[in-house]
């Protein structure tokens, strides 16, 4: 079956403006964030890739339009199962006052169990996003053979519940997992069972360096935005 290129949006003004953006419209690149994307190709030259799938969201669009531009031959097909996570009344909400919601201790602790006010389950999130990819994994491999490689660009949630997903561990400890704007992850599909060769790779270790804040302990919902 077919290795999966998952690629996260660049940083986008939402990322840097502290906001959970969710489905709101007109969320676009930073500066930083369309710079990553300008990088994206050569990053990924060695790859033939066979389709490109993309979430509908602005952000994603146009993380993927450069690429797009360096390989004429290839189209992107818009598939809303990798949209972001509907997170409902915290859509555009900053996330320093959603700290301060009871539902965001489930969202950390317990995400299995986690519904967004308005919005949809994590559960059903992890679901939809699942079914898009072995629906396009039967495609690429119909279309271009067992051993063709895609890509999807998506978003930070979805990709932790993809890679959860892979390896076989519980939604309740997908927060463990990072995935920082532009990084690429890869999951190569078998038949009995998938493997994981590649998690959260920039290319850039400045994000491991010591910052002036603390993370903390509690995982970026959305994804975060990565490096300062």
């Amino acid at each position: 079956m077919p290795t999966l290129i998952l690629v996260r949006h660049g940083r986008s003004t939402a990322n840097t403006e502290g906001l959970l953006a969710g489905w709101t419209p007109g969320v676009a690149l930073d500066e930083r964030g369309a710079a990553q994307a300008a990088a994206l190709p050569g990053r990924l030259a060695g790859l033939p890739l066979s389709e490109i799938v993309t979430s509908p969201l602005q952000r994603c669009q146009e993380t993927v339009r450069p690429l797009l531009d360096a390989r004429p031959d290839l189209r992107a097909h818009t598939d809303e199962r990798i949209g972001e996570c509907h997170y409902g009344d915290w859509s555009g909400r900053k996330l320093a006052e959603l700290r301060d919601e009871p539902l965001m201790e489930v969202v950390q602790a317990h995400p299995s169990a986690a519904a967004f006010p308005g919005g949809e389950s994590m559960r059903a999130m992890q679901t939809r996003a699942a079914e898009a990819v072995r629906e396009w994994n039967a495609r690429v491999e119909r279309d271009h053979g067992p051993d063709a490689v895609y890509l999807m660009c998506s978003h930070g949630d979805i990709i932790k519940s993809l890679v959860a997903e892979a390896l076989g561990l519980h939604l309740d400890l997908f927060q463990r997992i990072s995935v920082e704007p532009c990084s690429v992850t890869a999951i190569r599909y078998t038949r009995l069972r998938p493997f994981l060769v590649r998690l959260g790779d920039t290319g850039d270790f400045a994000s491991l360096a010591p910052r002036e804040e603390p993370s903390g302990d509690e995982a970026p919902v959305g994804g975060g935005a990565g490096a300062p």
